[in-house]
C-alpha cells in the first residue's frame, strides 16, 4: 500500500500499532484537524485585497453580509447569504456580463493564497472576448448564494464567486467558484455550476480559469446555468496524455 501514497494525499498504507494508530500519523492528523480549523476562524484581509486590486488597476467594493462577525456567521448559514444593508448602497447598477465576487466562505486561507492566481489568468481572457466586468466585490462572511443578491444589484447576467471549501484533513486551502446565470435571490444550487478544489495540489490554476471561461462563454450563449446547462451542453471527456494521469474535461457544443 505505501506505493499509492505517491499518487494521492489521502492516508492511505499508514499502519497501527496495536489496536491503534502509530503516534506519528496520530500526531499529523491531529496537526491537520488544528490546519482546518484554523481555516475555518481565519479572518479575510479584505485590505489586503482591496491593496491587490489596486496593483492590478481592477475596481473593487468591500461587502460584508448579514452575519455580524464569526461565530454568528458560523451559526447562521442564512445570514451569511445575504448582503448586509449598510453594503447596499455601496453597490451601483450596471448593466455587466459578469459580477465577480471573493468571498472567504469557510476558508479565507484559500482565499488568500489561490483567488487572485485564478483571476490573473481568467480576467484578462474575459476582456479580451469583449465581456463587461462590474467591480470586483469582496466579501466578508459570504456564503456562495450572497453571489444572487450582489449579482442582482448590480443588473448582471451571470455571477461567479470564488469563495473558501469547507477545509478537509489533506486540504484546508481549497477554493471553489460558483458560476449563475441571470442572479436573483431564491436561485438553487442546482441552477448554479461549480469548479471546485482549484489549488496546486488538485485543479491547477490555468485549468481551472480555462474551465471557468469555458463555461461562462457557453452558460453565456444559451443564457442558462446549473443542471441544465450540465445535461444539455457538456457531453464529451477529453482524457490529456502529457502525464499519464486521467483528468476528465468538458467539452461543449
Amino acid at each position: 500500500m505505501k506505493y499509492l501514497r505517491d499518487f494521492t494525499m489521502a492516508r492511505v498504507g499508514i499502519g497501527k500499532a496495536g489496536d491503534a494508530l502509530p503516534t506519528q500519523v496520530l500526531l499529523e492528523l491531529r496537526q491537520a484537524r488544528a490546519a482546518a480549523a484554523d481555516a475555518v476562524h481565519e479572518a479575510l484581509d479584505v485590505a489586503g485585497l482591496v491593496l491587490e486590486c489596486q496593483r492590478r488597476g481592477w475596481p473593487s467594493i468591500p461587502v460584508r453580509s448579514a452575519a455580524h462577525d464569526r461565530a454568528e456567521y458560523l451559526r447562521r448559514p442564512d445570514l451569511g447569504r445575504t448582503l448586509h444593508q449598510d453594503s447596499r448602497g455601496l453597490i451601483h447598477a450596471g448593466p455587466f456580463d459578469l459580477s465577480i465576487m471573493v468571498a472567504d466562505g469557510l476558508s479565507a486561507l484559500a482565499v488568500h493564497r489561490h483567488a487572485f492566481a485564478v483571476l490573473d489568468i481568467l480576467i484578462p481572457k474575459l476582456r479580451d472576448a469583449s465581456w463587461t466586468l462590474a467591480p470586483l466585490t469582496l466579501v466578508e462572511q459570504g456564503r456562495v448564494a450572497i453571489g444572487d443578491d450582489i449579482g442582482a444589484l448590480l443588473e448582471a447576467r451571470l455571477a461567479l464567486i470564488l469563495i473558501g471549501e469547507r477545509p478537509g484533513l489533506t486540504s484546508p486551502d481549497s477554493l471553489g467558484a460558483y458560476l449563475t446565470w441571470s442572479p436573483a435571490r431564491g436561485k438553487t444550487d442546482a441552477e448554479r455550476n461549480c469548479v471546485s478544489n482549484i489549488r496546486p495540489e488538485g485543479l491547477p490554476y490555468d485549468q481551472a480559469a480555462a474551465r471557468l471561461f469555458a463555461l461562462l462563454t457557453e452558460s453565456r450563449r444559451f443564457e442558462l446555468s446549473g443542471i441544465a446547462l450540465k445535461a444539455g451542453h457538456v457531453c464529451t471527456f477529453q482524457v490529456p496524455e502529457k502525464d499519464g494521469f486521467l483528468r476528465i474535461e468538458p467539452n461543449f457544443r
